[in-house]
This record gives C-alpha cells, sequence and structure tokens, in this order.
C-alpha cells in the first residue's frame, strides 16, 4: 500500500464512450502497467481484429468480456499519482450492470464521468450521473473523450461540456465545481500530458484534474459500522465473523453489538491478512472473534456497531428512490427484495409520500397514486423481517441500497430517515 492518502474513483458514463480504453492509458501513463503488457494486449487485440481495443483490454481482462468486447465486472485497478494512490472502480455501462455500477458507486468518493465527443449526453449518461448523485459521489470530474475523432474541435467541445453541464444542474450536481478536460484516450492527448493537439484549451490534463480532487476524510469518527459478510468456525479460535469496515474503528477489547441478531459481547482478537492487528478501521477486511457468540447466534447482514451505541434496526424507514426499470408501475403494498450492505432482505413500500421532479429535486406531486420508470420517489418502506439500516445523512455508507425483483435491479435510493423497532 502507499502512504499517499487512498481515493475510490468510479468511471462513470454510457457504453462505449471509451470509459475501459481511458483507465487502461491511465494506468500505463502512471506506470501501474507495464509497456510489454500492453504490447501483450495489442498483439492480442489485432488478432480478434479488434486493433485498438488494448488499453480497454488492460482493465477487461476477463475473456468473456474480451469476446463481447464490453465491461461486466467491477475491476479494480490501482494507481499512483503525485497526490493520491487510486482505486479505480470502473462501472459497466450496460444496462443489466446497473446494480455493479450501484454498488460499485457507493464505494466511490469521486467519479470521472467519460462523455465521447463525437456522441455526446446519452441516456446512460444521464442515469449515470443522477445516480451518482443520489449514491453521494461529491466531485465529478467531466472527461470529453474521443476528441481525436472530431479533428480537436473547440466548438465541439463547447456544445458537449454545456450540455453536460445542463444535465449536472438538472440533477443539482454543483456543476460550477465539475472540471471539463477534453482528452482523447485512444490517442493519449490531455490524459498525462498536453500534446499540442488542443492548443485552445489552457486547463488541467486528465491527471492533474485527478491531482486538485479533495482528500476523502476516512469516516474514522463515525461509530464502528461492519456488515458481516460471512461467519466461520475455526478452530482453536471458534466463531469468526469477517467484513469490511464501513465507519469507525474496533480494536481488541471493545464490546459490540450485532444488529439485528441482537447479541454481543468482547471482541477478542482482530485479524487482518491472517495476522492480528490491534486496531483496524475504514475500508480494512477484517475477522475478528467476540467472547461468547457463536456461529449461530449472528449471519451475513448483520451489522456490528460499539454496544453503547449499536447500528439502528428499521421498524420502516424513509428513503429517495429512483426507479430505472419496471415493467409496469410500482404502487402501495409492492415487495421487491432490497439489497443494503451485505443484507438481502424483502421489504414493502407502505406508502409513496412524494413524486421528485429528478431534474429538479422538487416535489412534483404528493402522495402519487404510482410511480414508474424513470420516476424518482421518496417512499415509505417496511422490511419483511429485521434489517439494520442507516439514515444515509449520518451514515452514508450504510444509507443506501438496490432494490431488485424479477432478475433486474429494478431501483435504486438511499435511506433518509429510520424510524427504529
Amino acid at each position: 500500500m502507499s502512504d499517499k492518502p487512498h481515493q475510490n474513483l468510479a468511471i462513470i458514463g454510457h457504453v462505449d464512450h471509451g470509459k475501459s480504453t481511458m483507465v487502461g492509458r491511465l494506468l500505463f501513463e502512471t506506470g501501474s502497467v507495464p509497456e510489454h503488457v500492453i504490447e501483450q494486449y495489442r498483439e492480442e487485440a489485432e488478432e480478434k481484429g479488434k486493433g485498438g481495443f488494448e488499453f480497454a483490454y488492460v482493465m477487461d481482462n476477463l475473456a468473456e468480456e474480451r469476446e463481447r468486447g464490453v465491461t461486466i465486472d467491477i475491476a479494480h485497478q490501482e494507481f499512483d499519482t503525485d497526490e493520491f494512490y487510486f482505486t479505480i472502480v470502473d462501472c459497466p455501462g450496460h444496462r443489466d450492470f446497473v446494480k455493479n455500477m450501484i454498488t460499485g458507486a457507493s464505494q466511490a468518493d469521486n467519479a470521472v464521468l467519460v462523455v465521447a465527443a463525437d456522441d455526446g449526453v446519452q441516456p446512460q449518461t444521464q442515469e449515470h450521473v443522477f445516480l451518482a448523485r443520489t449514491l453521494g459521489i461529491n466531485e465529478l470530474i467531466v472527461a470529453v473523450n474521443k476528441m481525436d475523432l472530431v479533428d480537436y474541435s473547440e466548438d465541439t467541445y463547447k456544445e458537449v461540456k454545456e450540455e453536460v453541464q445542463k444535465l449536472l444542474k438538472q440533477v443539482r450536481f454543483k456543476s460550477d465545481d465539475a472540471t471539463f478536460v477534453p482528452i482523447s484516450a485512444f490517442e493519449g492527448d490531455n490524459v498525462s500530458e498536453k500534446t499540442g493537439t488542443m492548443e485552445w484549451y489552457d486547463g488541467p490534463t486528465l491527471l492533474e484534474a485527478l491531482n486538485n480532487l479533495p482528500e476523502p476524510q476516512p469516516p474514522t469518527d463515525a461509530p464502528l459500522r461492519l456488515p458481516i459478510q460471512d461467519v466461520y468456525t475455526i478452530s482453536g479460535i471458534g466463531t469468526v465473523p469477517v467484513g469490511r469496515i464501513e465507519t469507525g474503528t474496533m480494536s481488541p477489547g471493545d464490546n459490540v453489538s450485532f444488529q439485528p441478531s441482537d447479541v454481543g459481547g468482547e471482541v477478542k482478537t482482530v485479524e487482518m491478512h491472517h495476522e492480528e492487528v490491534p486496531q483496524a478501521g475504514p475500508g480494512d477486511n477484517v475477522g475478528f472473534n467476540v467472547r461468547g457468540v457463536g456461529k449461530d447466534d449472528i449471519r451475513r447482514g448483520d451489522v456490528c456497531g460499539p454496544a453503547d451505541d449499536p447500528p439502528s434496526v428499521a421498524e420502516t424507514f424513509e428513503a429517495q428512490i429512483v426507479v430505472m426499470q419496471h415493467p409496469s408501475v410500482i404502487t402501495a403494498g409492492y415487495t421487491p427484495v432490497f439489497h443494503a450492505h451485505t443484507a438481502q432482505v424483502a421489504c414493502t413500500i407502505e406508502s409513496i409520500d412524494a413524486k421528485i421532479d429528478p431534474s429538479s429535486g422538487e416535489i412534483a406531486e404528493e402522495n402519487p397514486d404510482f410511480i414508474q420508470s424513470g420516476d424518482a420517489a421518496v417512499v415509505t418502506v417496511r422490511p419483511q423481517k429485521p434489517l439494520s439500516i442507516e439514515p444515509s445523512g449520518e451514515i452514508p455508507e450504510l444509507g443506501s441500497f438496490a432494490v431488485r425483483d424479477m432478475g433486474q435491479t429494478i431501483a435504486a435510493g438511499r435511506v433518509l430517515s429510520v424510524n427504529e423497532r
């Protein structure tokens, strides 16, 4: 690991706008991928008749993805700049991968929105921007890519920039804060250095813009929240829950509580990578042992927190959701599955309290009869079995969720308030 501050960076944007190529180029230019690997990818890409895809191959190193030429899983890649150590959360552009996008964006601090100069704002550009905003991404860098295809035209760049600014204003992104960079990921213009192709542009290169991002503050001052991913029994130690610390810290000797299972005890040991550690913090994947807690007492989806400030368990909660795709309409009484941190719980939408204009964030209609694809709304939700979830204003890491039904993600949202049971 690097001793520089760490950032999770989401790469979002419409399919085919060059996200993977841009990421591959970034990794190459920062020395994270050696020249000979790129050469190997180049030969492979040419053999498959996809010349020019070599940088994309760096990200899409799953064979299936190469065959299809699209990005499926969220590939985690690291690179260093002068200021930060970045982990890239490459979010797939395709519709059926929106669930990955949701889980991906919710882990990111900031995002790069890739918009192709020759194509402008597309439906998925809008969807991704709205999702990024709903899921709490703070700063946006807009990379206007494929400038080589429009002969590096300043006019085209300005048109696309205006189009994107309009979109950002609509969804209430602080559009004045967004940094716009015209690039050609394929040719390498303005990624790490200016190549003289766009003399009219006097702003930062993409790497400089990344270096200028504000440093994320790790949520160590928030109370401990650790969603449980699995529970193991390890001989000689006993029951070992594992998960990733979202907020706060954990040390041996801490008194903790697991919710909604409502059991607890004293932490005996905390391990990371099979080594005992004196303390673990946000982002750390840990295994730990709690005195008196057995394998059958807790399960995946529980959240571990301090005994004196336990994770909240919702009787009902109020949430803002965005409906992405639903074949008909959603009315009160609808019960899909909510995916929040590691929990998956069927929840009933008890009431639709307000429809929100997604372009402005204002209330468009009080207590509508139904909502459908494309709508944003405030709803009251009742989990069918106990669910630990937190208001996103207090603990954003445990305040967002995806809603799935019929094998697809139909909505995403964040928790506004929790009515505890």
